[in-house]
């Protein structure tokens, strides 16, 4: 179906099987996800450290700056690495993460080559000191960690930055997964409101099923014009064992996992998030609901990651031939 469809008045969507943005949050977000757990995930910081406790693979840390004057050593900090990420521990929507992938003694080098003065790398990083990229806008501070070296299978179909895998997962249970591709407009970030395409996943298989690239309906990269269908994402079990097993690592019930796949290293969980977007549904061309409505109709969530990936892809078989968009 056209793009045009998803514009129609809400009955036509709930027949679409798509979850719009108030039942998310009244029948999901805020009947599954308790408060009190919010800190757990929208702390990056926090949320990595109980990660690495509890045996999840995550980008290492490589330092973290929490007050002005440790700018001031900044160099001494950064002297061991020529790559790194600079990222905000309260960031949202990829906002003021600063990707680092080569050094000179002019100073650092950013994915699209251009060249960053210490001053500037400086300055940015007492941006986020000062929470221009934190939630709330509250005083934040900033990450220094491992820049992820991304799998090879993704090298036609990314712009400079590395690809991530949204998964949305629901009472443990991955529901729906999208590959989120950076473009030269994203400015080589994984991130859909900044130009990055959403393509859908095929759970069971782990195979791609084209995407979306703002209002578009696409089957190529915009920039190599490479196809982005029928790529088989390596690991794919490992990836949704690895999603499963975040909802314990966080206590809420409905969330987004964001993994890269490291060339060397395999599978790394990046963040959780406790608000997924739902543009995962229009990569998809699937609505959410037949497959959460599936997941409630279960009485007895296995405790197991392995049972829930196996769920999952049951899931996934019964509800795939439910209307496309």
């Amino acid at each position: 179906m056209l793009w045009k469809n998803l514009l129609n008045p809400s009955k036509r969507l709930r027949e679409l099987g798509l979850l719009g943005m108030n039942q998310r949050n009244g029948d999901y977000i805020l009947k599954y996800n308790q408060r009190k757990f919010y800190p757990l995930v929208d702390d990056k910081l926090r949320t990595k450290k109980l990660a690495q406790q509890a045996g999840i693979a995550v980008p290492e840390l490589y330092a973290v700056i929490e007050a002005e004057y440790q700018v001031a050593h900044l160099s001494e900090i950064l002297a061991p690495y020529s790559e790194f990420v600079i990222k905000p521990a309260h960031g949202s929507g990829g906002e003021g993460i600063l990707i680092i992938k080569g050094r000179s003694k002019e100073g650092c080098r950013k994915l699209n080559g251009a060249l960053l003065t210490k001053s500037e790398v400086d300055h940015h990083i007492s941006n986020i000191l000062s929470g221009m990229y934190s939630l709330g806008g509250q005083p934040d501070v900033a990450l220094i960690e491992y820049r992820v070296d991304f799998d090879p299978v993704f090298e036609q179909v990314s712009y400079q930055g590395v690809p991530d895998i949204r998964t949305i997962v629901f009472q443990g249970i991955p529901v729906m997964s999208m590959l989120r591709l950076p473009t030269r407009m994203s400015d080589g970030k994984a991130n859909l409101h900044q130009g990055a395409i959403g393509v859908g996943i095929d759970m069971a298989t782990g195979r791609t099923t084209g995407g979306v690239w703002h209002h578009d309906l696409i089957d190529a990269h915009p920039d190599s014009g490479h196809t982005i269908n029928h790529l088989e994402i390596p690991g794919w079990d490992n990836i949704l064992l690895l999603s499963a097993g975040c909802r314990e690592l966080v206590s809420l019930g409905y969330i987004g996992v964001d993994i890269v796949l490291d060339s060397k290293l395999g599978p790394l969980m990046l963040e959780i998030n406790a608000r997924p977007g739902l543009s995962i549904q229009l990569a998809n061309k699937q609505g959410l609901l037949p497959r959460l409505e599936a997941v409630e109709k279960i009485k007895s969530i296995p405790s197991s990651p392995e049972e829930r990936v196996k769920l999952a892809k049951s899931i996934y078989r019964q509800t795939q031939n439910s209307q496309v968009l």
